[in-house]
């Protein structure tokens, strides 16, 4: 049997092996694993795999000695098409319909709102995760938006991302699993992927445009995530404001998580990995409690609105608003606009009030 040393010895040669590769081959080693885990997501169905997986990837080889870094050029830029992207899913129709039924969406969200700032002020209080790190991790929806934000305000990136899309992946699977039993959707195949679509030359540009002056801008007024914020704000008053369309192709996406992926996982360590798996039962208890209390809110709606339970139950999910779309187009019977009103609505005053709640929380906390 090895003695404590040897064992120490052991683990530390994958890290001393990683370190001693030069920076390509070090890049080369995390593409390829980017590749396999992003690869291995996607043909399991399971949301966000472009970004979880080179995220996965990253932290495999930054727990083991990679000294590599993503430039901060290639950060920003990588936020500002997120933002981009975010700016470019607001449609103006759900304005009309969150207009028609606004008091039962303000009522839905902020209870939302209110049930996960809850979660995340008791998991800040028992002190399993630091500071405003829980509140930002629990927020429902934007799981992208959320994790860049978090750092900008002080909260630990890595631990809100390792909550935010666990939280997807949860909200996805089950919302999946309820719409297969309760209306049978595994005949329904989600279309491949067209990773090199034709480029429409104005609608590609102006995206273009509007992430550098989105970008400069937002550094420019010093707004916390600046290439992320500024994109989004100046991208959706663009899009909405005077109907600009914007283009974002599947292959400049999957740059864009590969960088935000790669920049939060080379940041972990083998502590806060342990960390993190410590915390795990609790985050699951959490996440679990949120789901069961957005489905008692659905279970409300239906009764008192007479709308479709699963209609009721996909609008209220708390997450993965792009999984939720695709689940409501496979199902028969779904009113769509209704859920994407809903979803979009909370996704918004999530954005919008995100930062203040989380301020809020840590003073209690603290307090």
């Amino acid at each position: 049997m090895d003695s404590p040393p040897e064992q120490a010895s052991q683990a530390q040669a994958p890290i001393e092996r990683m370190a001693r590769l030069r920076p390509p081959r070090q890049w080369l080693v995390l593409l390829v694993f980017s590749l396999l885990f992003a690869g291995a997501l996607e043909l399991a169905a399971l949301p966000a795999a472009l970004l979880i997986g080179p995220m996965l990837a990253a932290i495999l080889t930054g727990t083991n000695g990679a000294t590599v870094r993503v430039p901060r050029l290639l950060f920003g830029s990588a936020q500002a098409i997120v933002g981009c992207l975010v700016a470019n899913s607001i449609s103006a129709d759900i304005f009309a319909a969150f207009y028609k039924e606004w008091p039962l969406f303000l009522g839905v969200v902020m209870a939302t709102v209110t049930a996960s700032s809850l979660l995340g002020w008791l998991i800040s209080r028992w002190r399993i995760l630091p500071g405003t790190t829980a509140v930002w991790g629990s927020s429902p929806g934007a799981a992208t938006a959320m994790v860049l934000m978090a750092g900008a305000f002080g909260a630990d990136q890595r631990l809100v991302a390792f909550m935010q899309y666990l939280r997807v992946i949860f909200v996805s699977m089950t919302a999946a699993l309820v719409a297969r039993m309760w209306v049978g959707t595994s005949g329904v195949e989600v279309p491949p992927i067209v990773w090199f679509p034709p480029i429409d030359a104005f609608a590609f540009a102006a995206t273009i445009g509007i992430a550098i002056v989105g970008g400069l801008a937002g550094k420019l007024v010093r707004l916390p995530s600046p290439f992320f914020l500024g994109t989004f704000i100046f991208g959706a008053v663009i899009h909405l404001g005077l109907g600009v369309p914007m283009q974002l192709p599947p292959w400049l996406l999957a740059i864009s998580y590969a960088m935000v992926g790669w920049s939060i996982g080379l940041n972990f360590t083998r502590p806060i990995l342990r960390h993190a798996a410590r915390a795990l039962p609790q985050v699951v208890g959490s996440i679990v409690a949120l789901i069961a209390f957005c489905s008692g809110m659905a279970f409300v709606i239906s009764r008192l609105l007479g709308i479709d339970p699963l209609t009721a139950y996909l609008a209220t999910s708390p997450g993965g608003m792009d999984s939720v779309a695709i689940i409501a187009a496979a199902a028969r019977h779904i009113d769509i606009s209704f859920v994407m009103a809903l979803q979009s609505a909370r996704f918004l005053v999530v954005l919008l009030i995100g930062p203040s709640v989380a301020r809020l929380v840590a003073r209690n906390v603290r307090a």
